[in-house]
Formats: C-alpha cells, structure tokens, sequence
C-alpha cells in the first residue's frame, strides 16, 4: 500500500464529498496520520476525534472512531481480547481462515506487527456529526472485513 497516497485518497474522499453535501470540511480542520507496521499505538491527542483505521495487507479490518474522551479507544482497546467484545482483537480470534496465526497468547503483538493504521485526527469542535461522517465515508469507501 503506497502510504502517501492512501493518505492523499482519504484527504481528498473527506474534502470533496463534504462539500459536496454542502458543510466543507476543510484540511485545516482535520489530517490523517499514518502508524506504521510494528507501531506502538499512539495517544489521541488534546482537543482532537478521530475516525482509526487497521490495515493488514492492504485490507482494511476496521474501521472506528474515537471521541475526545475514548483515548482508550482509540489507543489501545483494538489491541486487546479482554477490552471488549467488539475489538479488532475479538473478530481476528474468531476468524477461521485467521486462526493458524493468531492467538490469546499472540495477538497484541500480532496487530502491531502486521497491522498499520491509517487515521483521521479530526478538531473536536466539529463535533459527533463530523465524525459519524467521516467514519462512515471511509466504512463505504473501504469496505472493512470486520465491523461491529
């Protein structure tokens, strides 16, 4: 996956169809940031929402988002089975044609190494709508394999 360029797509998808609809968003307001393979998670910064993304072998997994006060969300709760049903960590373990390389004991580990992230920092100020709106251009767009 060539990541400017996924960067590029998801700059543009957010910019051109919210203008489309009539409430320009614009690339002053948000920016997408890229954690690569083998990242350690980063922390939602202050003042900030965002929509995340994991990325195994240019397959988008899930799609999410995060208001300003699910940090955890957003930094860690994907990466663990105990965190919640609805984790990226869950749906991978439940995956049949996953589980000859994943397990409880490896899969923290597993995201990071194989899983990059490709995700929306959007102003808080723009509030619940904006987010729905973005996460929901990128659910469509991208197809994840696990949502839910």
């Amino acid at each position: 996956m060539n990541v400017q360029q996924t960067i590029d797509d998801i700059t543009k998808l957010i910019v051109d169809e919210s203008k489309r609809v009539g409430q320009p968003i614009t690339t002053g307001q948000f920016h997408v940031i890229h954690q690569p393979l083998g990242h350690t998670s980063l922390a939602l910064p202050k003042g900030r929402m965002a929509v995340y993304t994991f990325v195994y072998k240019d397959e988008f997994l899930k799609i999410g988002q995060a208001n300003q006060r699910s940090k955890a969300r957003y930094q860690s709760h994907h990466y663990y089975v105990k965190s919640n049903k609805s984790t990226l960590a869950n749906s991978l373990l439940k995956d049949t044609e996953m589980s000859s390389i994943v397990n409880n004991s490896n899969i923290t580990n597993w995201i990071k190494t194989n899983c990059e992230r490709f995700d929306v920092l959007i102003d808080a100020k723009l509030g619940k709508i904006t987010l729905n709106f973005i996460e929901g251009l990128l659910q469509y767009k991208y197809q994840p394999k696990y949502e839910g």
